[in-house]
């Protein structure tokens, strides 16, 4: 072991120690958040517009705080644009993080000097909790590479503005410039295919031994990597490689590729960073889902997703959660976001340490007929076809098709582009059909009823999904092609593509 590996062990077991003294004390933690947020904003805008200081407790602040999405506090953030101070939160933000908005278009999340802080010390816990776990810590003496967007960033009035993984590129510990690739200048190329190619040529004679990045993106690295090395396996050219970060996405659908890529199994740490907050990690690779950060300057609310369109949605904190039931997550932070609704769904699998699981987008479902199925659902179902009859799944879509031609039933159309077929077209399909009504009982009735005919695949195209995401300006990074939608606009323009 190396220098940086033998005192990486100790100081994993005091982060380690350190976690789970807020661990084991969630509702402890998410009171002194709560304390703090009040206290720092009381003096800004929105604090004087919501009445913090005659707020003693959580029931105050809820009936004070409503849910909000973007467009009902852009108004605060053109007041940022234009250089007023304290208005979310005290002075200005450090940084306005560019995210694709649904309807508002270009979104503006701001971050802090403080916030800032808890997306670096997230991800590093998450490291060091793999360490303290496993005992294994050789990757830190061999080369790293993150897969992220250009840290070169842009103005929005006097703010800079970049993509979340450029703004952390900016921010990288002292500790890591060394062994961190690629370099400055080819991060900050902006055209993806080309900087891949970039990053190939940097990074294939080196000793890697860590790799981050969403697995799709992954993935297409992995690929090059071997085309132009005329290796078999990612193992075969990085022998030390022993470590994949990713988040952004479920990783199960590409588990199989990325395996055959890289010759065999791989340990692997998830991460769930957000442009509002860095909201959960990987604490331990032996237990289920990722502890949520209540010690990262975020308080958080729940709202079941039956109840998140009602006037009046029941509105819980930590302690009055439970296990297995769907919540829409709400985020109050110290970037200066208040009753924040960023659209995901998560659910709990423990609640001694609070563990939790994304299971997609509030906004990402497949509901044309009351089914309201969910991206859990559908990667379920895309994960047991695989295992039972073979295939290599790329990518995929699922949309409704709710006016088919010759008068036949709707039904749901799945959009797959595979790196090989599976063994059995028909009896793959049956078994998407099959997972989907197992974990989604009103697909299941609309489908004995015969409301709905069972679904169909339409195949992609080899790299389809890549040039539909090129077309629409949004390769590489942390973009992704949306799991599900409730309409046709994503699927017709990947029609072009079989």
């Amino acid at each position: 072991m190396g220098i940086k590996s033998t005192l990486s062990l100790p100081l994993a077991k005091w982060i380690r120690y350190n976690i789970n003294k807020w661990a084991k004390n969630p509702v402890e933690a998410q009171a002194q958040t709560f304390s703090y947020l009040l206290k720092r904003a009381q003096g800004t805008c929105f604090g004087k517009n919501h009445g913090f200081k005659s707020i003693r407790t959580l029931d105050d602040f809820q009936k004070a705080v409503p849910i909000r999405d973007y467009e009902e506090i852009s108004h605060y953030i053109d007041k940022i644009i234009k250089g007023e101070k304290d208005v979310l939160w005290p002075g200005l933000p450090i940084y306005f993080c560019k995210t694709s908005g649904t309807t508002s278009g270009t979104k503006y999340i701001p971050i802090s000097k403080q916030s800032i802080k808890h997306h670096i010390s997230a991800a590093r816990n998450a490291l060091f909790c793999y360490i303290a776990a496993t005992g294994k810590a050789d990757f830190v003496d061999g080369k790293m590479i993150f897969l992220q967007g250009s840290p070169l960033l842009d103005e929005k009035g006097i703010v800079p503005v970049g993509r979340l993984s450029g703004i952390v590129a900016n921010h990288v510990p002292s500790y890591l410039t060394k062994n961190r690739m690629p370099s400055f200048e080819t991060n900050c190329i902006d055209d993806w295919e080309a900087k891949v190619d970039a990053i190939v040529e940097e990074t294939i004679t080196e000793k890697m031994t860590l790799i981050s990045g969403i697995p799709p993106w992954v993935q297409m690295y992995f690929e090059k990597l071997l085309e132009v090395s005329k290796k078999e396996t990612i193992r075969e050219l990085f022998p030390h490689f022993s470590l994949m970060v990713y988040g952004g996405v479920n990783y199960e659908p590409y588990r199989n590729k990325m395996e055959q890529l890289i010759g065999g199994e791989m340990d692997t740490i998830e991460l769930y960073p957000a442009s509002e907050g860095f909201i959960a990690y990987q604490d331990d690779p032996n237990e289920e889902g990722l502890l949520l950060n209540l010690n990262g300057g975020i308080l958080y609310e729940f709202v079941p997703t039956a109840e998140i369109n009602k006037p009046n949605p029941q509105r819980l904190f930590l302690k009055d959660v439970e296990l297995g039931v769907n919540y829409v997550i709400i985020l109050h932070t110290d970037a200066g976001l208040w009753g924040y609704n960023i659209g995901d769904t998560v659910r709990f699998v423990s609640m001694n340490p609070y563990r939790i699981i994304v299971t997609g987008r509030i906004k990402h479902f497949t509901s044309a007929f009351g089914e309201h199925v969910i991206a859990e659902e559908v990667e379920y179902a895309i994960q047991q076809a695989q295992q039972k009859f073979g295939g290599e799944v790329v990518d995929f879509h699922v949309a409704p098709q709710v006016t088919p031609p010759n008068g036949e039933l709707p039904y749901h159309e799945w959009l797959i582009e595979f790196a090989a077929f599976p063994e059995n077209m028909v009896q793959f399909q049956q078994e998407l059909e099959n997972g989907l009504k197992s974990k989604n009982t009103y697909y299941k009735d609309l489908i004995e009823g015969k409301v709905l005919q069972p679904l169909k695949i339409t195949t992609i195209s080899k790299n389809g999904f890549i040039t539909f995401m090129k077309g629409e300006g949004k390769l590489g990074g942390q973009n992704k092609t949306p799991r599900l939608a409730n309409d046709r606009k994503i699927a017709e323009k990947l029609l072009k593509y079989c």
